[in-house]
């Protein structure tokens, strides 16, 4: 998938509209075009959960913290956060992370090929604020420790195999991951307003008991070459990982990672951007930065991001409006969904469903502000092929 000049566009009074123009090389740019709707059109009026929605979609309510998940025995977890989903036969999982501390951890919701819901059930406890974390081709979830020297536990998402922590990919403050099959490597994020992008080269693929921690070196610009280095010293101790290698790149705020056809996207929630890096050319770019489009930027507090079978980009808001943003591959820019009455929460968790027709993601606090007031949903609707 061929991405590029995604700074072009941007949302304009929650309409989209496209910009001329490289801006983060510097070049000048046209006026704005006549504002219009995104892909699927502008946002409606709130639904009975308090969501705008295209028209043609629909949302429904998968669970509440510290309330038993509809059609279970289970109570869900607080603070829910980042997320995936997984085929199981005919219906699928999605897996949800627990980002408090102590405690933490990650739940399962099952569903039916119907989209019913037949079980929820726990799969990693006694771990610390995890946050965000990635799906493996091998059809396992990597849930991450965002806590200064967190680790990486992968765990089962049906829940029969115990979870185990993968010490050998680095102790720092883990946000998201991504894995590569081509390259055969997990892409890592850094929560730290100094902090750094890593990949992990597994021994053997498939296996992460053993491997390199390697991180991106480059210049301290927007756009260029980059190289992988080395770390020396996993472990973090006594010397933080993003200290150890003279010219690593530093990230303000390290959230979502999202990898697909050669390349990987990642956001920093420090200066809301979306930073691309075709991994063919070892070059990385700006996909997107809300400073650079005089306040008409549609993306705030950018954080978890997934992408659907379209190649769309389906990016989440740690504030903001509280909605999910897509990129197109067509450079645009446009509003997908706003949660209203939630203003002291978070979107966290965005993941499609196998057959691509279904989007997941969690509230954190809910209206209540609070970790104990999450809310997961589900909206279903004529996503685009």
């Amino acid at each position: 998938m061929e991405r590029r000049n995604l700074l072009r566009a941007a949302v304009l009074g929650g309409s989209a509209a496209v910009f001329g123009g490289t801006l983060w090389r510097g070049a000048a740019y046209a006026a704005p075009a006549q504002p219009g709707p995104g892909p699927y059109g502008a946002l409606g009026s709130p639904d009975a959960n308090g969501i705008r929605l295209p028209s043609g979609f629909t949302s429904r309510v998968i669970a509440r913290s510290g309330q038993t998940v509809s059609g279970t025995s289970y109570t869900w977890h607080n603070a829910p956060d980042g997320g995936a989903c997984y085929a199981d036969g005919s219906g699928w999982i999605y897996v949800s992370n627990s980002e408090i501390n102590p405690s933490g951890g990650a739940s399962a919701v099952k569903f039916s090929s119907t989209g019913s819901i037949t079980a929820a059930y726990r799969i990693l406890s006694s771990t610390r604020q995890n946050c965000a974390g990635g799906k493996t081709p091998w059809n396992t979830w990597l849930s991450c420790e965002e806590v200064s020297l967190g680790y990486v536990y992968e765990t089962d998402p049906w829940g029969v195999n115990a979870s185990v922590r993968r010490a050998a990919m680095g102790r720092f403050k883990h946000e998201a991951a991504a894995a590569d099959p081509v390259r055969r490597v997990i892409y890592l994020t850094e929560d730290e307003t100094n902090g750094r992008f890593y990949r992990f080269v597994p021994t053997t693929w498939g296996n992460l008991s053993s491997g390199t921690l390697q991180v991106m070196v480059a210049g301290s610009g927007t756009s260029g070459s980059f190289t992988w280095a080395n770390v020396p010293d996993p472990d973090g101790s006594p010397t933080a990982t993003r200290s150890q290698v003279s010219g690593s790149k530093s990230f303000n705020g390290g959230e979502g990672c999202h990898y697909a056809d050669n390349t990987v996207w990642f956001t920093t929630k420090g200066d809301n951007r979306v930073w691309q890096l075709d991994l063919t050319s070892s070059t990385y770019e700006l996909a997107y930065d809300d400073s650079l489009v005089n306040g008409t930027a549609p993306l705030t507090g950018v954080d978890n991001i997934t992408g659907s079978s379209s190649g769309d980009l389906f990016v989440a808001e740690d504030g903001g409006n509280m909605e999910i943003c897509l990129i197109t591959p067509d450079d645009v820019v446009a509003s997908f969904l706003r949660v209203d009455g939630q203003s002291g929460s978070e979107i966290t968790g965005p993941a499609f469903s196998p057959d691509g027709t279904r989007l997941y993601f969690s509230s954190q606090r809910g209206t209540s502000g609070s970790s104990s007031g999450g809310i997961t949903y589900e909206v279903t609707g004529p996503f685009r092929a």
